[in-house]
């Protein structure tokens, strides 16, 4: 197609006309002169066009041009701009936060916001948070006391080092191009195509929705075992019968819990997104107080005493004193204890061999960093369910038939532990690496903050986990940490106890922790399903991409509330972490 092209004479500023082919000639002295001024500020003298200023004409150019970038805290004092930071921090995914927008704003114009949040405030608290869970809180003394200091390292060892070489490899997509926006889904589908993000969308979709489940029935376990025992609705009559008991009140808690999420996901985000610097506040608070209660346990121990008798340890919920027999009024009567292994009150009662021909010791549970219990924590004590929870250190005449016993107020196995067992308990609490990139397209150099953040917390939490491994094992008496759920210890938290300065900042920080963990489960997996839905990757998943009208996934919302049923019905901790 041909294109005729019409020279047109123009005017310069002096009135001249000139053609298209003529040259302008420069008077070098008007320039030197220009430059050689010595007046003024350093700052050059231009008459810009795209300079809108009615202070041209007095050659007055300060602070009139635009920066193209500009250091947030050359503006505004470190500290200030920090606490603004926080103020406004969140751990919603990008699309979340639209969705909140367009909730707040109906149909009035969104202004278009670039992105703003750095490293520290949009990858490194966001994965801090998620990788810092109800793990850290229930599980790592019992997996320490299990599998012995050395093991113990070597399954925080292993699977940091699984999530590091993810954080790697996700690191060389974010830095090989332009990062998109909607988290790792996208980064990966648009990356490696959508066949590649479809599988592991699917995949990391169902360990987000597992995930809800399990940080849920760490909610109602805690809840129910260390805040308020008395809610349980079923009781058990005999001690075979506790187990069966405490997973029906998981099952009924727990779909009560979740149900009241889902509700709170669904109205909106927005109150997610408020909480969410209280959440993170109480993991920050939790870690410090740890830390600083292994400190104070090497000059100041905490009084924490554990009943045993000859080497067993006993569940001390039904008896107050650590006695066969006490005196009173200057008569010889029965304890609580007595009642419990004979078959009355009185002291010709017949009573439980073992108990007869046993002493009963008080050992402190906690003797702190100094008292050199971490050599006796080295090594594993793996057994099958039911075994007997038991000090080798001290004395012991045996019964004839040991198998009667586990019936008595004793602390045994719950399940059968081994070391595969213990590294899928505990692998669920080094996730949580995506956070920061699911934020991918707030990120003002997600290049750059992605990598750096990521890697940077990876490593916070490995030392977090290696330092508590070998702290617990430091101070902490090895059947103490073997008791799972506190029973030798009227049912206290074992780390909530080694905290300072009150346990009660352990049990509340963790219970608002995997509050907030069970939210945020909630609110990405749907976004992903979703996501992966619009992609058209798997046809009968189509459906679970429409929702309301502001795109909030509200079918989504629902497959991703029955399948964490799922998860809330194995009603076991132990049962659903493997699953992820």
């Amino acid at each position: 197609m041909p294109t005729n092209f019409t020279v047109v004479p123009v005017k310069d500023g002096t009135g001249k006309t000139r053609e298209g082919n003529e040259e302008e000639d420069v008077d070098g002295s008007n320039v030197l002169r220009e430059e050689e001024d010595p007046t003024g500020d350093g700052v050059p003298k231009e008459n810009s066009p795209f300079i809108n200023n009615t202070e041209n004409d007095k050659n007055n150019y300060d602070g009139t041009n635009m920066a193209l970038f500009e250091e947030e805290m050359d503006r505004h004092p470190m500290v200030s701009s920090l606490l603004d930071k926080l103020a406004n921090y969140t751990n919603l995914s990008q699309g979340a936060q639209e969705h909140e927008e367009a909730d707040e704003e109906g149909s009035k114009k969104k202004s278009i916001k670039s992105p703003q949040m750095g490293t520290f405030m949009g990858v490194y608290l966001p994965c801090l948070q998620n990788i810092l869970g109800v793990i850290l809180f229930l599980r790592l003394t019992w997996i320490v006391g299990t599998a012995g200091i050395m093991e113990s390292l070597a399954i925080v060892g292993l699977c940091c080092s699984c999530t590091m070489l993810t954080a790697i490899s996700m690191s060389a997509i974010a830095t090989n191009g332009v990062v998109p926006a909607g988290g790792s889904y996208y980064m990966i589908s648009r990356s490696l195509g959508p066949e590649f993000g479809g599988a592991v969308g699917l995949c990391f979709y169902l360990g987000t929705t597992f995930a809800g489940a399990m940080y849920i029935l760490g909610t109602i376990e805690i809840l129910l075992t260390y805040i308020v025992p008395k809610a349980a609705i079923f009781r058990a009559e005999r001690k075979e019968d506790e187990m069966n008991a405490l997973l029906n009140n998981m099952r009924i808690y727990g779909t009560c819990c979740l149900s009241l999420m889902a509700i709170v996901v669904f109205v909106g985000v927005k109150y997610v997104n408020k909480l969410a610097l209280v959440f993170l506040a109480c993991v920050v608070l939790s870690i410090i107080s740890i830390y600083a209660g292994v400190m104070k346990s090497s000059f100041d121990p905490p009084d924490f005493p554990v009943c045993m008798l000859g080497n067993r340890t006993l569940q001390n919920r039904q008896f107050d004193k650590c006695l066969k027999t006490e005196i009173v009024n200057n008569n010889t009567v029965s304890t609580q204890l007595w009642r419990l292994f004979c078959d009355g009150p009185g002291l010709n009662s017949t009573c439980n061999e073992y108990f007869v021909n046993n002493n009963l010791t008080v050992i402190q549970g906690i003797p702190g960093l100094a008292s050199g219990v971490i050599s006796e924590n080295m090594w594993s004590a793996y057994g099958p369910v039911g075994m007997l929870v038991e000090n080798k250190r001290l004395p012991s005449v045996g019964a004839i038939d040991p198998a009667k016993d586990i019936y008595l107020p004793y602390v045994v196995n719950d399940i059968s532990t081994f070391f595969t067992l213990l590294v899928g308990i505990y692998f669920p609490s080094v996730t949580g690496i995506m956070a920061g990139s699911n934020r991918s397209g707030d990120l003002r150099d997600a290049q750059k903050s992605i990598p750096v953040g990521t890697i940077l917390a990876i490593a916070t939490t490995s030392f977090i986990y290696i330092s508590g491994v070998i702290f617990f094992g430091a101070c902490i008496e090895g059947v103490l940490l073997r008791d799972k759920f506190g029973d030798s210890v009227k049912g206290n938290l074992v780390i909530g106890t080694l905290s300072w300065p009150s346990p009660w900042v352990i049990v509340i920080g963790s219970f608002f922790s995997c509050c907030g963990a069970g939210l945020q489960s909630l609110t990405g997996a749907p976004r992903l399903l979703q996501a992966i839905a619009r992609d058209g990757i798997v046809p009968f998943l189509q459906v679970f991409g429409h929702g309301k009208a502001n795109g909030e996934p509200t079918w989504a919302l629902l497959l991703t509330t029955g399948i964490c049923e799922i998860g809330i019905l194995i009603a076991s901790l132990d049962a659903v972490a493997p699953i992820l």
